[in-house]
């Protein structure tokens, strides 16, 4: 990540007096901006761009991005999804191996947005019969050495029989989805190497499967720190099948985003957490009301960067305290002043929050809901059974 980020003015907010903190600020400007630097870099062409809404969350983003001719979408929950549908996403993919009441809550999302087109992933037989009789697309899920979700590479004579079993249970086989976000950790060059690599494997997978008479119409790769090394590899460019890169973080950016893609591919920050010092707890500390529950900790310590202030180092957070080092000799920011902060990872810092203010020209123009936060009630009720609650 960035140890520390420029103050700019565009950022400022007028009236403070009837802000409660933390508070999520959105800057819709700023978001537009990194929208069309990214459809910019695909020739243009919205449609090889398929975002993942993990970041966006709200509504009001969504929405922007489809008035910006960006209508493809990944998702992880069916709250997501359902966000997505709502605000004129054509095509989704809940890119997660869903399961269970689960499964069956994407079916009942598919049928009240029949002009969608809803995708899951499968990566076994079990997974693709549970799709049997809807009207979803199945992506088969590559593992490309993230170990999280997939077919591992070693195992990608596995493919063929399932893209077959997805035929003959009366879906669609939509193609491979192969997400190489663990390559986030490494350095450029060797990060472009080695998703490179990756992606020849890809490639054989696909002439492969295609060898046997199984048509690859799609093909999703590339989360953030990945997008500038798949738009770099030649193999997509002349590939048969439909190309899509699927970063989400680039659309808000934050601390890591700023320090993994830079240069042409480089984001500007679109999303800040506003919080007030709220206590002097002894010399050289000072501490501000963003904890953890407001600016994620999942990345680590430092969990921001203090926008304009290189002299303050945030600490380990508690719940709802952030510390800060004030450098020696600095002065330190005076009790109730309010500070800036750049999240280190802004996805899970928007789901801390249930609103957002979003400003321009200085000024918050509307507070919005960050409608896709969370997850859906967990009990689903089924039309044709009756749920008690008697005991």
């Amino acid at each position: 990540m960035v140890s520390e980020f420029p103050w700019n003015s565009r950022y400022a907010v007028s009236s403070l007096d009837d802000v409660m903190t933390p508070a999520l600020v959105v800057y819709p400007a700023m978001i537009a901006s990194n929208v069309d630097r990214v459809t910019a870099l695909l020739g243009g062409d919205a449609s090889r761009w398929r975002v993942h809404i993990k970041t966006a969350k709200l509504g009001f983003t969504v929405r922007m991005m489809v008035e910006r001719g960006v209508r493809n979408f990944k998702c992880a929950t069916t709250l997501e999804l359902l966000v997505a549908c709502q605000c004129g996403a054509a095509d989704v993919l809940l890119a997660y191996p869903t399961m269970g009441a689960n499964a069956r809550r994407v079916r009942q999302i598919a049928e009240q947005f029949p002009k969608v087109q809803v995708s899951v992933l499968a990566e076994n037989e079990e997974q693709v019969r549970q799709w049997q009789g809807s009207r979803v697309g199945i992506f088969l899920d590559l593992n490309p050495g993230m170990d999280r979700t997939g077919i591992a590479e070693g195992h990608s004579n596995e493919v063929v029989p399932l893209a077959r079993a997805i035929s003959a249970a009366g879906l669609e086989f939509r193609g491979l989805h192969y997400y190489d976000g663990h390559h986030g950790s490494v350095d450029e060059p060797e990060r472009t190497a080695a998703a490179h690599c990756g992606y020849d494997r890809l490639m054989a997978i696909v002439a492969s499967v295609e060898a046997r008479g199984i048509r690859v119409r799609e093909v999703i790769t590339a989360g953030t720190p990945t997008f500038p090394a798949a738009l770099s590899y030649h193999g997509f460019r002349d590939a048969k099948f439909a190309h899509q890169i699927s970063p989400g973080t680039v659309v808000y950016g934050d601390a890591t985003n700023l320090a993994q893609v830079t240069g042409e591919f480089g984001s500007q920050p679109a999303v800040l957490v506003l919080a007030r010092v709220v206590s002097h707890p002894r010399p050289g500390i000072v501490t501000c009301d963003a904890g953890h529950k407001a600016v994620s900790a999942d990345a680590g310590v430092p969990t921001c960067v203090v926008v304009g202030h290189p002299e303050l180092t945030p600490l380990g957070p508690s719940e709802e305290h952030l510390p800060l080092a004030v450098a020696k000799g600095a002065a330190a920011p005076k009790a109730g002043e309010m500070l800036y902060l750049l999240p280190r990872h802004v996805c899970p810092t928007v789901n801390n929050f249930s609103h957002a203010l979003l400003v321009g020209g200085g000024a918050v123009e509307s507070m919005e809901t960050v409608s896709a936060r969370g997850r859906e009630a967990p009990l689903l009720r089924a039309a044709d059974a009756t749920v008690s609650t008697a005991r």
